[in-house]
C-alpha cells in the first residue's frame, strides 16, 4: 500500500528516478528552516508545508521543534489536522522536540495532537531553556543505516522526554540515565532533541532511508 501511494504521488518523469524524493517541512512555527537547509545540503527537494495542498506529492514530512501548542493550534486553524493524520498513515513523518509532542498520543496536557504515535510525552522534562544541554547517544539503528560507528551528539533545548512507548512503538535511544529520547513506530519517528542544530546529517539520512522503503 505504501509503495503504491508513493508511486502515485510523483510525476511520471520523477517516477523513473528511484532516488527521487520530495520532503516537506511543516512551516507553521519553529525551526523549520534549519531542517530545510540540511535536506538541501543532502540534495533533497524540499518544500515548506503550510496548507493541505502542500502535502501533495511528498515522500515524507518533518515536523520541527518550536512550541507544540502553537503548532497544534495553527494546524487546526489552517485545516491541517486531518490531512496530516491521513498523510502519516501512509508516509514517513518525523517529529523533533515539539514535533514529537505533536505526533504523540498523549502529552499530559490539553492541546491539539495528531495522536499518531503510541507514545506518551512529558513536555519540558529538562527544565527551562537555560537548562539546555548536549549528550552523546549511541544508536545502533542509526549506525547500521549510515555505516558509521561514532555516537550522535544530540542537542536538547527545553526538550520533552518520551515517557513510555506502547503497541508497535519501540525505543531507538535512551540517555545514560535510561530516559527515552528517540522512538519509532513503523514509518513514524520521534526525537526529543534537535538534529537540525548540528552539522551531523546522519539522522536526516536515517529519515530519508525510511522514505525510500
Amino acid at each position: 500500500m505504501f509503495r503504491k501511494c508513493l508511486r502515485a504521488s510523483v510525476s511520471p518523469a520523477a517516477d523513473g528516478n528511484k532516488e527521487f524524493m520530495k520532503i516537506g517541512v511543516l512551516a507553521l512555527q519553529g525551526d523549520f528552516l534549519e531542517h530545510k537547509v540540511i535536506l538541501q545540503k543532502l540534495g533533497v527537494e524540499t518544500i515548506e508545508v503550510r496548507l493541505p495542498k502542500d502535502l501533495a506529492g511528498l515522500s515524507g514530512l518533518i515536523i520541527p521543534g518550536g512550541e507544540s501548542t502553537t503548532i497544534g493550534k495553527l494546524a487546526v486553524a489552517f485545516g491541517l489536522m486531518e490531512p496530516l493524520r491521513h498523510f502519516a498513515r501512509e508516509f514517513p513523518v518525523w517529529g523533533t522536540c515539539a514535533g514529537a509532542i505533536f505526533l504523540s498520543q498523549n502529552a499530559k496536557k490539553e492541546q491539539p495532537l495528531l495522536k499518531m504515535m503510541d507514545i506518551t510525552v512529558e513536555r519540558n522534562a529538562f527544565g527551562a531553556q537555560v537548562d539546555s544541554f548536549e549528550a552523546d547517544l549511541d544508536i545502533d539503528e542509526l549506525k547500521k543505516a549510515t555505516g558509521t560507528d561514532d555516537p550522535f551528539r544530540a542537542v536538547f533545548i527545553r526538550a520533552p522526554i518520551i515517557e513510555s512507548v506502547r503497541g508497535n512503538a519501540r525505543v531507538l535511544s535512551r540517555l545514560a540515565d535510561g530516559r527515552i529520547v528517540a522512538a519509532i513506530e513503523g514509518h513514524l519517528l520521534a526525537t526529543s532533541f534537535h538534529p537540525e542544530l548540528t552539522k551531523d546529517t546522519r539522522f536526516h539520512q536515517y529519515f530519508l532511508s525510511l522514505c525510500k522503503k
